[in-house]
């Protein structure tokens, strides 16, 4: 079932409570957005890790929210929470989720973040409880996050509209069938480091080619920030803007020969493969951990 909200379409949406259970970039972001653009207000959040009292002290004061690593107060949040976030490392998950299922209560909503953990395996620990898995990417630090979606047949549809404007406060989100969220892992999910990896090469040469260190990295970020903008704003494909900058035995045709001669394009595809590969593994390794 896809979601979708119109103007004309009212979707009761009490001011609900959130409680991240994980404190890292991940959790900070989504607080971030969702204070920025006026989903929620800090009296309605509250975060939770395991033992770092230094980072909770940095949220409590950044942001306003409420955030402990003490049991008896870890446990109160989680139980109250009608929003809880599973934001922990994917090793931690398995604990962390037996360690949750007391504490729900019959309207609690998970909304994970967690790479390869499926519902099926979050509802084998918690019940049918509803669940919404998603797949964030590091750009979501800075309001640009490209995010993959699934909802569990549980969820209600004011449960997913509060998890679409959760994830829209960090980027734009894509509403994918479950078994695609690897694909989404490997494409937006791991993403960011291709394009860092490419800019990484182009500085390199850059400098190699005599620029400055400074100059390469200004041209660098600058040439990739315009690309990405003109495929955005242009509406017109990768393929179609490359085409058009490249002139037959030009400049741009003699570099482009020496990628498709080295195979990049093959490269980066598999990339991608791998990366849903390695996504898949990680949830079947956390499924094990059950049997």
């Amino acid at each position: 079932m896809k979601l979708t909200v119109d103007a004309n379409q009212k979707v009761h949406t009490p001011n609900p409570h959130y409680c991240f259970f994980g404190a890292g970039s991940a959790a900070e972001a989504f607080v971030k957005g969702m204070l920025d653009n006026n989903i929620t207000t800090p009296q309605h959040v509250a975060m939770i890790n395991r033992n770092s009292e230094a980072r909770l002290g940095y949220l409590r004061e950044k942001y306003g929210v409420s955030a402990s690593n003490h049991d008896e107060i870890k446990a109160k949040w989680l139980h109250e929470a009608d929003v809880i976030i599973l934001a922990m490392k994917p090793k931690d998950a398995i604990e962390a989720c037996k360690e949750l299922r007391p504490l729900l209560h019959k309207k609690s909503l998970i909304v994970s973040i967690i790479a390869g953990l499926s519902i099926s395996t979050i509802q084998q620990i918690l019940g049918e409880t509803p669940v919404v898995r998603t797949m964030p990417n590091t750009s979501s630090t800075i309001g640009l996050g490209a995010t993959g979606v699934c909802y569990s047949a549980e969820t209600t549809i004011e449960q997913r509209f509060i998890a679409e404007q959760m994830l829209k406060a960090i980027g734009i989100v894509a509403e994918v069938e479950e078994s695609l969220l690897d694909a989404v892992t490997g494409v937006s999910g791991s993403g960011p480091a291709y394009v860092y990896y490419l800019m990484e090469a182009m500085i390199e040469a850059a400098a190699h080619e005599g620029l400055s260190m400074q100059q390469a990295h200004e041209l660098v970020v600058q040439t990739v920030r315009g690309a990405a903008e003109m495929v955005r704003l242009t509406g017109e494909s990768p393929a179609v803007l490359r085409q058009k900058v490249t002139s037959p035995g030009g400049t741009t045709q003699a570099a482009l020969n020496v990628l498709n001669e080295r195979g990049v394009k093959e490269a980066v595809k598999e990339a991608i493969v791998q990366a849903r590969a390695r996504a898949a593994e990680m949830g079947e390794q956390i499924g094990r951990e059950l049997r």
